[in-house]
This record gives structure tokens, C-alpha cells and sequence, in this order.
């Protein structure tokens, strides 16, 4: 396992559509363990592939009280509510936003086993980690939806220009 390097804006790989994994063969599972040890060295609470240079659709997301969970092919099957709530990504270091995100998400996806396997969240980090991650994937990052100039701050209190 490896500590890797975490990609930040304007890289190009994160704003391109990750592919779908083919087959879980041991460089997928490589990948996850990698990702799995950078997210924890990054203080983070989840990782998509692109994040690491790598265009799969693969993301690893631990919460507190949680083991790190690893979904690949993941894909949102219901949303339902709405909230705002401020995020921050290691890929936009020093920085903050309000967003929009929904109160329950529902995704399915396959272990690394390759077993389906369908994940419900609501109203907590786990909810708003499943959407920020599964944006990632589709080239999307937190900062595209914040609504206005005053809702994405830096981290030092100064708004972003």
C-alpha cells in the first residue's frame, strides 16, 4: 500500500468522466487499498479515483465510528430532501463552500469482492460524502455548486474573487 499523490485544480482529470470498472482484478484492488491510506494521511472523509490520477469509477469513504467502505461502479439510485452545508475537498485545498445537497441518498454499487452492495444515508457525513465523491466521478467538484462568490470562502475567512 501507498500513499499517492492527491490531484488538485485546474488537473484535468478531475474534471473528465471517470470509466466504469471493467473487471476487479488486483491493480482495482491495489488502487483501493492506495486510496484508502491517502485519504487517511489527508485527514479526509472520502477519495475518489480521479483525485489520485486515475480515471475509474472507484471511491473509498470512511466516516468516524465507520470501516473505510470502497465502492466501485457507484451510482446514485434515489435522492430525496435538500439542505445546505458547508464542505471543504483535498483537491480544492484552502477552501470552503455552501452547497446543496440532499437529505437521503441511496447508492448501489459492487464491493471489491464484486458483490452488489446498496448503501442509504441520511441527514449526516455519510449522505453528503456519497454525493460529493460520486460528483468526483463525473467531473464535477463542490465548487461548481456553490451558489455565489460569498457562499465559497477561504479557509483563512477571506471569500474567494
Amino acid at each position: 500500500m501507498a500513499i499517492r499523490k492527491i490531484r488538485t485544480l485546474p488537473d484535468p482529470v478531475l474534471r473528465e468522466p471517470a470509466r466504469k470498472v471493467p473487471l476487479i482484478d488486483s491493480a482495482v484492488l491495489k488502487l483501493i487499498d492506495d486510496m484508502i491510506d491517502t485519504m487517511r494521511a489527508s485527514e479526509g472523509a472520502g477519495l475518489a479515483a480521479p483525485q489520485v490520477g486515475v480515471s475509474l469509477r472507484v471511491v473509498v469513504i470512511e466516516v468516524p465510528g465507520e470501516d473505510a467502505l470502497a465502492l466501485i461502479n457507484p451510482e446514485i439510485v434515489k435522492k430525496k430532501g435538500e439542505r445546505v452545508i458547508e464542505e471543504g475537498c483535498l483537491s480544492v485545498p484552502g477552501y470552503r463552500g455552501e452547497v446543496k445537497r440532499a437529505v437521503t441518498v441511496k447508492v448501489k454499487a459492487r464491493d471489491r469482492d464484486g458483490h452488489e452492495i446498496r448503501v442509504t444515508a441520511t441527514d449526516d457525513l455519510l449522505a453528503q460524502a456519497l454525493e460529493h465523491e460520486l460528483d468526483h466521478l463525473d467531473g464535477r467538484l463542490y465548487v461548481d455548486l456553490v451558489e455565489s462568490p460569498e457562499s465559497l470562502w477561504r479557509i483563512d475567512g477571506q471569500t474567494a474573487e
